[in-house]
């Protein structure tokens, strides 16, 4: 073998890195690349559709209420009279907002939460710990119900009630990883070098969860979305003419008798689309921070 010869060989030889590795294992599941263009599809339609189908959601037109779908309007008309296409759009850019930003605010929380509470261990953790048991055991749903009903709701007061109750889920997650990662022997080299706790967590007990972070994540999402459409169907949704996909499948129940089935369908699909791609995302991201999976 020539000089030349031997670095490009040993370059084919060359492993890909992690990223590429996970990424490559992600990309092998089926299941999850659909949940991704499905997700991807409905990001576009929410934000990028009302470019393509530009309709007025603020002003009702009683001239139109419950119009079955047609060539004007594809999915027919709600009972005030809105495009229910557009509606469809808007609403769903509402629940996507507020589901992302609640999900993402309680895993971070969570995470930096739980993993304090694991790696500093006694009574730290045993305080933190008796918290985050005392709020599971009252029903999430309660609070939520009675939290947004004491406030007046919008997406930065819906954003924070969510992600109120969210985060406990994330905390006990991150503090099972924080204590099994605490006793590793760089954390244990780390101390004996002058570092401390927040190091500890910033640096090394953080990074490590990350797998399980960005897992939890996605469902933390998919939780929060179901979470607006929950207080959407009862009433403690954005103020009009602001909406979202549960308090418009919210208004269309009333209508189930009479067969105007577009008021319930396209509201009632998309939040189960919206869910079951973060959901299918998530399992792929599971296997993909699969060590062992990963090596084949």
């Amino acid at each position: 073998m020539t000089a030349v010869d031997a670095p490009a060989s040993e370059a084919g030889l060359r492993t890909p890195g992690p990223v590429r590795r996970t990424l490559a294992v992600f990309a092998r599941n089926k299941p999850a690349l659909a949940g991704a263009l499905v997700l991807l599809a409905l990001l576009a339609f929410c934000f990028l559709g009302p470019l393509v189908h530009p309709t007025d959601q603020i002003h009702t037109d009683l001239s139109r209420v419950a119009l079955a779908p047609g060539a004007d309007h594809p999915l027919g008309t709600t009972d005030l009279g809105y495009d229910m296409l557009g509606r469809l759009m808007y609403g769903g850019r509402t629940s996507l907002e507020v589901g992302l930003a609640a999900g993402l605010l309680a895993t971070l929380f969570g995470t930096v939460y739980g993993a304090v509470a694991g790696h500093f261990g006694g009574w730290v953790d045993a305080v933190l710990m008796r918290v985050t048991d005392a709020a599971l055991a009252i029903p999430a749903l309660f609070l939520l119900v009675v939290v947004a009903a004491i406030v007046t709701p919008g997406k930065p007061v819906l954003i924070l009630i969510i992600a109120s109750v969210a985060w406990l889920s994330p905390a006990r997650l991150i503090r099972g990883e924080a204590l099994a990662l605490r006793g590793r022997d760089y954390i244990h080299a780390m101390r004996l070098m002058g570092g401390g706790g927040g190091r500890a967590v910033l640096r090394h007990i953080l990074p490590n969860a990350i797998g399980t972070v960005m897992v939890n994540a996605t469902f933390q999402i998919a939780d929060a979305i179901l979470y607006v459409a929950y207080l959407s169907f009862l009433g403690l949704s954005v103020p009009p003419p602001a909406a979202d996909w549960g308090s418009m499948l919210s208004a269309g129940i009333t209508y189930t008798q009479v067969g105007h089935w577009w008021l319930i369908f396209p509201p009632g699909l998309a939040i189960v689309l919206v869910v079951a791609a973060f959901h299918l995302i998530g399992d792929g991201l599971r296997d993909a921070f699969d060590v062992r999976l990963r090596k084949n």
